[in-house]
């Protein structure tokens, strides 16, 4: 059964850093390479969003333009591990921030979500 579990959330000053991790369980190791991962975060009384994703194929990363210069996504396929570097955090950055797995074969979608790790920025 695939499970993916975040870790690295806290709280953080204005202007910290901190590192999330989500190790997903459950694949394969050639299976996992082939999810497309993404990072979704919500705040409180606000729509889920999108933050940053990371290709299967090629590695590439995109990034929510609010999030741009500041979050760095990396991805580990040996470890089954993503990972999203946080630095110069504001507090409209604070929300509980989900990892997800998306795949889509023969026009079948697979998602998997974490539970979520909160994230709160203040002083």
């Amino acid at each position: 059964q695939v499970q993916l579990v975040e870790s690295g959330g806290g709280l953080v000053q204005p202007g910290g850093s901190l590192r999330l991790s989500c190790a997903a369980s459950g694949f394969t190791a050639s299976s996992f390479s082939s999810y497309t991962m993404r990072w979704y975060r919500q705040a409180l009384g606000k729509e889920r969003e999108l933050v940053a994703g990371i290709t299967s194929v090629g590695g590439s990363t995109n990034y929510e333009d609010s999030v741009k210069g500041r979050f760095t996504m990396s991805k580990d396929n040996a470890k089954n591990t993503v990972y999203l570097q946080m630095s110069s955090l504001n507090p409209e950055d604070t929300a509980v921030y989900y990892c997800n797995a998306h795949r889509t074969s023969w026009g079948k979608s697979y998602d998997y979500w974490g539970q979520g790790t909160q994230v709160t920025v203040s002083s």
